[in-house]
């Protein structure tokens, strides 16, 4: 709570302050007795015509008329990590892009712009880390013609929740018609516990390729064509890990990229039928243990926000939401 019942209750923000972390205090039209006031924390990423955009944790946008303000400060820029391995965006951020390598890349000043013939956003999508070195319509106009060339949409991928993201650049996107279709948190964990947990892994097969087995039972994209493979196998040091299914493909699966102090656990499917076994756990304990054998101490994974089964395991394990990312679509004319 940023506003406690004692304190006295002033609007201290103004316009000046966009770009800032901000709590306020509103007046809502909610009919329930007693519901009043709410309030909103995140990063203020505009204040035009009496209206205040403010950008949650999340990447939720919230609209509040300045009419309606009761309290307002400016907070700190994100809040202090109290579990997992300490860690700044930008290097989670290139250690998560090093991790799933695309096929092709080109800098545009301090973005890059990455296709992999469509398999995965990530692969596929502006990673924005500083200053495109143009005006940024312009940037935008050069990130669309460069991936129209290829027959591919164009997509932005950005981060909130953390400090030196870039809730100002979502606000900008959407303000152009850009369209937000996937979120996600990256979360980190200490990743000595994982490769101590209780599991049996005596099945876990675990190889620096994968084989037709693992690819069936990973089923992220049409057809294996080479710009799948070439993801998959790229990064700093690869591992992928099996557990024997049926002849049609394998019954869990998970890939690792180890990349100095960081562990990045991705691909980890079960099939449906074998799922509350604890092949998840195997997997990403047998995972673990071989990324602290190259010398790797802290752990990061990407999820999705509606995978609630997943998000599940991952929060047993340890694992804490580090910054959410979002994968903006040009929809516009």
């Amino acid at each position: 709570m940023e506003f406690t019942g004692g304190a006295r209750l002033e609007v201290r923000i103004t316009a000046a302050d966009v770009g800032k972390r901000v709590s306020v205090r509103y007046v809502t039209d909610s009919a329930v007795p007693g519901e009043k006031f709410t309030d909103a924390v995140g990063v203020l990423t505009s204040w035009d015509a009496g209206v205040l955009l403010i950008t949650r944790r999340t990447g939720e946008a919230v609209r509040i008329a300045e009419s309606a303000l009761v309290a307002g400060k400016t907070v700190p820029a994100a809040p202090a990590r109290r579990r997992g391995p300490s860690a700044t965006f930008a290097e989670l951020a290139r250690a998560a892009a090093r991790a799933w390598p695309p096929v092709e890349a080109e800098p545009l000043g301090e973005w890059t712009l990455r296709a992999s013939g469509g398999f995965t956003r990530r692969a596929n999508s502006v990673l924005p880390l500083g200053d495109p070195g143009l005006p940024l319509d312009a940037a935008l106009d050069r990130a669309r013609d460069w991936y129209a060339a290829r027959g591919l949409p164009a997509y932005v991928q950005t981060a909130t929740g953390a400090a030196d993201t870039q809730e100002l650049l979502s606000a900008e996107l959407e303000r152009r018609g850009w369209t937000r279709e996937v979120s996600a948190e990256l979360r980190t964990a200490a990743l000595a516990p994982i490769g101590d947990l209780d599991a049996d892994t005596s099945a876990v097969r675990i190889e620096r390729g994968f084989d037709e087995s693992w690819l069936r039972r990973y089923q992220r994209f049409g057809e294996p064509g080479p710009h799948v493979t070439k993801v998959l196998a790229g990064g700093p040091s690869v591992w992928f890990a099996s557990v024997p299914g049926t002849e049609e493909a394998a019954a869990a699966i998970g890939r690792l990229v180890v990349d100095g102090r960081w562990a990045g656990f991705m691909a980890v499917e079960v099939d449906p039928e074998q799922r509350r076994r604890g092949l998840a756990t195997a997997v990403m304990t047998a995972l673990a243990r071989r990324a602290l054998d190259e010398g790797a101490s802290a752990a990061w994974l990407q999820v999705e926000a509606d995978n609630h089964g997943a998000r599940a395991l991952y929060d047993g394990m340890g694992f804490t939401t580090h910054h959410h990312y979002h994968h903006y679509r040009w929809t516009g004319a």
